[in-house]
């Protein structure tokens, strides 16, 4: 069974880093394809995706994160992480983790794909 957990996040100062990290049993050594990936939500607004990493090692950005934040896996723990840097108050939001291990690209903007989802973790980016 496919279990994901966040960890991490809390609050920083505007331009400070964070790192939210995203524990996922039963889906990564277990499956062939999987994908990875973070979306966020902030009071009032629709959840948008943030990043995903697939199997292939291919990873992807909304534009508006692009070189401020990095996915990566980490095979020892079985996470997979999202550094954050260069914060800024925009980014403040509940940040989900989410993975499926249906085949074919690996990307945020398809998110009805994602069938197992955490419960969440708050980043708050105060000016």
């Amino acid at each position: 069974q496919v279990q994901v957990v966040e960890s991490g996040g809390g609050s920083v100062q505007a331009g400070g880093s964070l790192r939210v990290s995203c524990k996922v049993s039963g889906l990564i050594g277990q499956y062939g394809t999987y994908c990875v990936g973070w979306f966020r939500q902030a009071p009032g607004k629709e959840r948008e995706g943030v990043a995903s990493l697939g199997s292939d090692g291919i990873s992807r950005y909304r534009d508006s994160v692009k070189g401020r934040f990095t996915i990566s896996q980490d095979n020892h723990e079985n996470t997979v992480d999202l550094q954050m840097s260069s914060l800024q108050v925009e980014d403040t939001a509940t940040y989900y983790c989410a993975a499926h291990y249906w085949g074919g690209r690996c990307t945020t903007e398809m998110a009805q794909r994602f069938n197992y989802w955490g419960q969440g973790t708050q980043v708050t980016v105060a000016s």
